[in-house]
């Protein structure tokens, strides 16, 4: 196949573009996709690992197809870089006390979805019913 011919080939997106059904069903599926990944991004961002990583990537993801999605990206990630910078400049009493903080949020968060209580009860601590979450126990 000659290269003239290869660039008249629609790419993956013209051919959705040519179709209606498919566009919508694409950005249907982008939107379900993307607010997924998002969702699982917040709830980890207190956690330890990649939680604004994967905050990011949703957005980017529905980015693709919305451009809501792209100015909340730039947003999210300017804010994000600010608030990076501005921890960085602080002592690190400051810097120590973010991170207490952070851990008790994680700690409250596995307190109230009862999973101390279910970590508790494989260790044989389970007579410990004050780790029971009050939304749960």
């Amino acid at each position: 196949m000659s290269s003239t011919e290869k660039d008249r080939r629609p790419g993956f997106r013209e051919r959705i573009e040519e179709k209606p059904t498919l566009r919508r069903t694409y950005r249907v599926a982008i939107a379900v996709v993307g607010t997924l990944v998002l969702a699982a991004g917040v709830i980890a961002i207190p956690y330890p690992g990649p939680g604004w990583l994967i905050v990011f990537a949703g957005l980017a993801i529905l980015a693709s197809e919305f451009a809501w999605a792209k100015r909340v990206l730039h947003f999210a990630r300017s804010k994000y870089d600010a608030w990076s910078a501005w921890l960085g400049r602080r002592t690190l009493v400051v810097r120590l006390t973010v991170y207490a903080l952070t851990g008790l949020i994680v700690l409250a968060t596995l307190w109230l979805f009862n999973v101390l209580y279910l970590v508790a009860g494989w260790v044989g601590l389970g007579g410990w019913t004050w780790l029971q979450s009050p939304l749960f126990g």
